[in-house]
């Protein structure tokens, strides 16, 4: 092994405990239950373990030896008496391994439901630029997959160990008492068997990390393609993807083929020690008994026999734990990975809670890029006054929406401030900072779930008078009421079945609902719904922009003539701004913009 290779090793097993101690973390909560599992194992390897001392028992006085003198009736008697008593305690002893199987499985079922809540909370809680670089199948597999191997390790693997554990130990301790000089000779074998185990142990930890990261490529694969199947099918690339697919798929059974590969090597492995030892013991418990060794007799050498069954039968098990702890470890390293990723965009210490916002925007030398310096905002300037409406022109790319989410801080500007009511944007709390601002954007999202419940988001402070207020604000009460089940309508995911300009009507209601109080901006909302749904949103808009602070962000003309003042933008800057009829007397950008978009629309 190279410096480096062990290097690594050493800083994987530090990892891998660290991981451990932060899942056992989780059951701190049900300590107690725990503790009673615990006792129930302690009970049960003690009753378990006592069986073979009952056959010695048996052996020595009842079968050979000095029981020959014994009368038939008495030898039948204390064997009747010594069956009764093995039946018992191994009546009692499945009993207390039922008892403690479903306690550990309720534990570990609410253990692991509170690390999937915990997870899907830290992923709300991740901003924008998180989502920008992980796919969704990848956060997928960390909820269903990296969670239910999770699962197994702790409803399996965390307390089974133990029990084994206590069962070994409990052989081992019985065996001593019998015969120290017998359980020398498996000691002397336990010791390259657990050197061997080790070795494969460590192969079948990267191999279960193949796994997990396989598992997430294939998954991040087939959401992106079931998602894009429309543009698949309607460029006839069903071909590609499917041998995109079968490399996806090979890479992942392969990384199967090499768990299969090293797990499958436990089972001979014990197998053959199982087989060494138990040669070593009738060797050795036979020359004491042909040497008629005081502390040697025929009943003791069976009992060891029964013992090595028992001690390798937990030793099995083990191995099968191992293999979930190594899943579970490559999976942790994955959630709490996750779970560990810092928030970008944070809350300040001692936000600022203005319980009242008039809507005056300021942006002053406004710097913003997604990744290193490939600027998209370039020194942007920026004053809109309480109530005013403006609206946002410019060619795709020059950065008109990226505007939107700066004054929403889903991203933060690198350079210059961003204030609203003289108050750096960076000073507020997000969450309340976003519930002040309605957006509504060009690709509306549905849920599946009623038009009520799309429109309210589960919100218990939005009653069914608002939802309707908010509709008809928005002029979408009329379709919603045309709808079989009204606003009881269950929609399909993305909702199916609603037309483009529907969903958009939906979409305003639901930000409406919301109560947006000082900023209201719409994100080329109108730049891919029919005339008559744009007449339907233009009228919303009127009505909307009299009372808050509007941005529009325009693609159509006609969304924008209205407006009090219009901003060209030109690669991320702020070229020209005034109202229609000014703007077209420049002869700018502008005149340039409005005569290609009004040529595209004849």
């Amino acid at each position: 092994m190279t410096k480096d290779q062990d290097k690594k090793q050493k800083i994987s097993i530090k990892q891998g405990r660290t991981f451990a101690w932060r899942l056992l973390a989780y059951a701190k909560p049900y300590a107690g239950w725990l503790t009673l599992s615990l006792a129930l194992i302690l009970i049960m390897a003690f009753a378990v373990n006592t069986l073979p001392i009952l056959i010695k028992h048996a052996t020595d006085s009842y079968l050979v030896g000095d029981s020959i003198e014994q009368t038939i009736d008495a030898r039948t008697s204390g064997l009747l008496k010594t069956g009764l008593l093995y039946i018992a305690i191994a009546l009692f002893g499945f009993l207390c391994r039922y008892a403690q199987g479903l306690l550990t499985e309720w534990v570990g079922q609410r253990i692991i439901f509170d690390m999937r809540a915990d997870v899907f909370k830290k992923i709300l809680r991740l901003d924008l630029p998180f989502f920008d670089t992980n796919p969704v199948g990848r956060l997928m597999t960390r909820v269903t997959s990296d969670v239910d191997a999770l699962q197994r390790f702790v409803t399996e693997g965390v307390v089974g160990t133990v029990s084994d554990i206590f069962m070994l130990l409990g052989v081992l301790g019985f065996m001593i008492y019998l015969s120290p000089a017998m359980a020398l000779t498996l000691i002397i074998v336990l010791v390259p068997l657990l050197l061997s185990l080790g070795a494969v142990n460590r192969k079948l930890r990267q191999a279960h990390r193949d796994i997990r990261t396989q598992t997430s490529n294939t998954n991040s694969f087939l959401q992106e393609n079931i998602t894009g199947m429309t543009t698949i099918q309607l460029f006839n690339r069903e071909p590609s993807a499917r041998n995109d697919f079968l490399e996806h798929d090979k890479n992942l059974r392969t990384a199967h083929y090499k768990e299969v590969k090293f797990f499958s090597l436990y089972w001979p492995v014990l197998e053959l020690f199982q087989g060494i030892t138990t040669v070593l013991i009738i060797a050795t418990g036979g020359l004491l008994l042909i040497k008629h060794s005081p502390y040697m007799t025929i009943g003791v050498l069976v009992a060891y026999l029964a013992y090595i069954r028992e001690f390798f039968r937990p030793l099995g098990s083990l191995s099968d734990k191992a293999s979930t702890f190594q899943q579970a470890m490559a999976s942790a390293e994955r959630i709490f990975g996750l779970l560990d990723t810092e928030e970008i965009i944070k809350n300040p210490r001692t936000p600022v809670a203005p319980t009242e916002l008039k809507g005056a925007i300021d942006f002053t030398n406004a710097w913003f890029a997604y990744e290193d310096e490939h600027w998209i905002i370039r020194d942007f300037n920026l004053s809109v006054t309480p109530g005013e409406s403006i609206a946002i022109v410019g060619a795709t790319g020059a950065g008109k929406s990226t505007l939107i989410s700066l004054l929403a801080r889903f991203y933060d500007i690198q350079r210059g401030t961003i204030k609203i009511d003289n108050i750096d944007v960076r000073n507020f709390n997000k969450e309340n900072l976003r519930q002040r601002i309605g957006i509504v954007l060009q690709e509306p999202f549905i849920f599946a779930g009623s038009v009520r419940e799309n429109i309210t988001l589960l919100n218990p402070e939005i009653n069914k008078t608002d939802v309707e207020e908010a509709a008809k604000m928005v002029n979408a009460h009329d379709f919603i009421s045309s709808l079989p089940n009204g606003y009881d309508e269950i929609l399909t995911e993305r909702g199916g079945g609603l037309s483009l300009g529907q969903k958009q009507l939906l979409v305003m209601a639901r930000t409406i609902a919301q109560s947006p109080d000082m900023i209201f901006v719409l994100d080329e909302a109108t730049a891919s719904v029919d005339t008559a749904t744009e007449i339907l949103i233009q009228d919303a808009l009127n009505k909307l922009i009299k009372t808050r602070t509007s941005i529009i962000i325009a693609h159509r003309l006609s969304t924008i003539r209205h407006v009090d003042r219009i901003l060209v933008m030109k690669h991320g800057k702020l070229v020209d701004q005034g109202t229609h009829d000014e703007l077209m007397e420049h002869g700018g950008y502008y005149h340039q913009l409005y005569t290609l978009l009004l040529h595209e629309q004849t």
